[in-house]
């Protein structure tokens, strides 16, 4: 049975709903009516019904669910459009007016800024700012500065004024986007069809599992893959995994394409369908996965684990941008919705795809304790564990894959990102497709 996503009490944000305040600008407008004045307020409040803002991103976070639960408690509509990464940063740049709500990774920022086409997130507008975790407010998490190598959050936080088109060095009133989603990445497994233990991203490039591995064939993700693969093989040891230089790029993409030729590869998957698909049927039994992939798969009752790794995890985070054409009332009803996005539906829904959400302790009321327990403290949980939709996951006493939230962000290696030498990777990474 579904759970009940609708809090019992007033919205985090706050503590007062989109809906009540509604209510009561129409109480208040009758009120000013019988005396002749009615003010801006309540223009807004009457107007504000009328806006649609459109959500764009990637399939994995522009969710119709949230659209919906958006719409339903926010008095204007919300739309969603979903791309592939590559259709994400093409569309903001060459079609920005078509966009409002731009739904970014973290690297896809040091593309996007630079062509001016986002304007910077006040964050005195945003209620819960000060409650968004430190992983991309201050670069530090559990009291530990995280790994620096790749697009770490921190380092594209911020920027020195609303239409600054560079990132700042240190916090400041703009920041690029509101942190959204974001997880701790590592590599699928059936381990009903492995044959022995898995714990280190060598495994992917295992001749034990030859014709029964795939990786995402997305560069600047599945290179990343890669990267971890061989420095944990012992074949190459990088400079910074994160921004490899064009020797190592050459090395690593050779491997990748040595390793094809062998029939190593049985596929190099392209859409999370594929990546479901694959793990599913069981012709593949180690692959680049993502966390929802790996829950897709378990409601068919199938055993897939994200696997914990010894050389930790590959980390990614989201965030919802505001482009530059919003203003007046459309921008008014941006801030209402980047409010809502943090006060802890989105969250509490998230959570059971296996990801984190900016201010965890809102997604809280939005679980059970059985729930939360399992997502975010890495305890066993006392009862089923299911899906957003409602399908089972984990039976009571499973405990989450890798564990806490904590245990998890605490063993971050590498982010995704942009690195210096793309255009290099990309060339070389047409080769290996080519091969």
């Amino acid at each position: 049975m579904k759970k009940d996503m609708t809090p019992k009490g007033p919205t985090a944000a706050g503590g007062v709903s989109r809906r009540s305040v509604l209510k009561a600008g129409a109480a208040a407008v009758g009120a000013a009516a019988g005396s002749g004045v009615i003010g801006a307020p309540m223009i807004w409040a009457q107007n504000i019904k009328d806006i649609t803002l459109n959500h764009t991103g990637m399939s994995y976070s522009t969710l119709i669910d949230i659209a919906r639960k958006a719409t339903e408690d926010l008095g204007f509509k919300v739309e969603m459009a979903v791309t592939d990464h590559a259709g994400m940063v093409n569309r903001m740049v060459n079609d920005p007016t078509s966009i409002d709500i731009a739904d970014t990774e973290i690297w896809q920022t040091k593309v996007y800024v630079p062509q001016g086409v986002t304007q910077a997130v006040h964050t005195k507008r945003i209620k819960l700012w000060d409650k968004i975790t430190p992983l991309y407010t201050q670069g530090v998490f559990a009291g530990k500065e995280v790994s620096r190598q790749g697009d770490s959050p921190y380092e594209i936080m911020y920027r020195a004024s609303k239409d600054a088109t560079s990132f700042h060095d240190g916090p400041t009133e703009w920041a690029t986007f509101l942190p959204g989603v974001f997880n701790a990445d590592t590599l699928g497994i059936r381990p009903d069809l492995l044959g022995r233990k898995v714990d280190s991203w060598a495994d992917l490039f295992s001749a034990d599992f030859k014709g029964r591995a795939a990786i995402q064939n997305i560069p600047t993700i599945g290179i990343m893959d890669a990267i971890m693969a061989m420095e944990a093989s012992g074949e190459l040891t990088y400079r910074d995994k994160g921004n490899p230089t064009r020797e190592e790029l050459e090395k690593t993409v050779a491997k990748l394409i040595a390793l094809k030729r062998a029939g190593h590869w049985r596929a190099l998957w392209n859409t999370f369908d594929e990546s479901v698909n694959l793990m599913a049927s069981g012709e593949v039994v180690i692959q680049s996965m993502w966390s929802p992939a790996v829950t897709a798969v378990r409601t068919q009752g199938i055993n897939c684990v994200y696997q914990p790794l010894k050389e930790g995890y590959r980390g990614w985070g989201n965030g919802l941008a505001l482009m530059s054409h919003l203003d007046g009332l459309k921008l008014d009803a941006a801030y209402e919705y980047l409010n809502w996005y943090l006060s802890g539906w989105v969250g509490g829904f998230i959570a059971k795809q296996g990801y984190y959400i900016s201010v965890p302790e809102t997604a809280r009321q939005y679980l059970t304790d059985n729930e939360w327990g399992f997502f975010y403290e890495g305890k066993p949980a006392t009862a089923d564990i299911t899906s957003p939709t409602g399908e089972k996951t984990n039976s009571a006493g499973d405990v989450r894959d890798g564990g806490s939230f904590e245990e998890r962000f605490s063993k971050v290696a590498v982010w995704n990102n942009l690195m210096d030498e793309a255009p290099f990777l990309f060339a070389k990474w047409n080769e290996f497709n080519a091969a």
